[in-house]
């Protein structure tokens, strides 16, 4: 058998998801928000983009560069299944996979050049700030989408929560808007999707929550069903 060839990353994403626990378990569930991801060199050369701005969509192939260390386990607990029913791995998009690789599809926005590189601007993305892409290849509707196949146990996107905002919040919202202007549709989105283990969403939980976005801690908890965000506390260390 030859030898695999050395994966290279090609590039790496700079999004709003600062640490695993908010990112959406699948691409296009969060629209809002921006997401970039910047070539590295040697593969940053326009030449490497010519022709890709005719195509809506993109496939990124990616490293959990964040799972890496903890190996790979030949059966997992998919969130679909209430994080408790184990499946193979080869069943599921955990990232405790052999080779650490992840498949996303995303929305192409454009392609831009400034004085730190050249960057595709993307839409829809599930990827923690700073993962790694390997690849990047064109989405083709005829072939890449199949609307009679089989989802599995995974056959639609989880129901979504309603999401509020406490009056400090709000003020707090009003001030980062203007660095952010699609942060309350960003926030809506992010945590309408409940990020908390499946076990835990099935029960009364009275805890409050926090999850890095951007620069900010933003806090939450669930009452009555809801999501409700308590403050946007400026994340220690940033500029926000």
């Amino acid at each position: 058998m030859s030898p695999l060839p050395q994966l290279q990353a090609v590039g790496r994403i700079h999004s709003p998801y600062q640490e695993k626990f908010s990112v959406p378990r699948q691409p296009g569930l969060v629209t809002a928000g921006e997401a970039r991801l910047q070539l590295l060199p040697p593969f940053d050369d326009p030449l490497t983009l010519e022709g890709i701005t005719q195509f809506s969509h993109l496939w990124l192939i990616f490293v959990f560069h964040e799972c890496l260390a903890q190996g790979w386990q030949p059966r997992v607990r998919p969130p679909r299944l209430g994080g408790n029913q184990k499946v193979g791995v080869f069943a599921t998009r955990s990232p405790f996979r052999p080779n650490g690789l992840g498949l996303s599809v995303v929305r192409l926005r454009g392609v831009t050049q400034d004085a730190d590189g050249l960057w595709l601007e993307l839409e829809g993305v599930d990827l923690v700030n700073g993962t790694p892409v390997v690849d990047i290849k064109p989405y083709v509707p005829f072939a890449d989408s199949l609307p009679e196949a089989d989802g599995g146990f995974a056959p639609a996107p989880p129901t979504t929560r309603e999401v509020i905002f406490t009056p400090a919040a709000q003020a707090q919202l009003a001030q980062a808007s203007a660095q952010h202007p699609q942060l309350a549709t960003f926030l809506i989105q992010v945590l309408g999707q409940d990020p908390r283990p499946a076990y835990k969403q099935l029960a009364e939980d009275p805890k409050e929550y926090g999850v890095h976005l951007y620069d900010y801690n933003v806090r939450w908890q669930v009452q009555d069903g809801r999501i409700q965000v308590l403050a946007l506390d400026p994340w220690p260390g940033s500029q926000a």
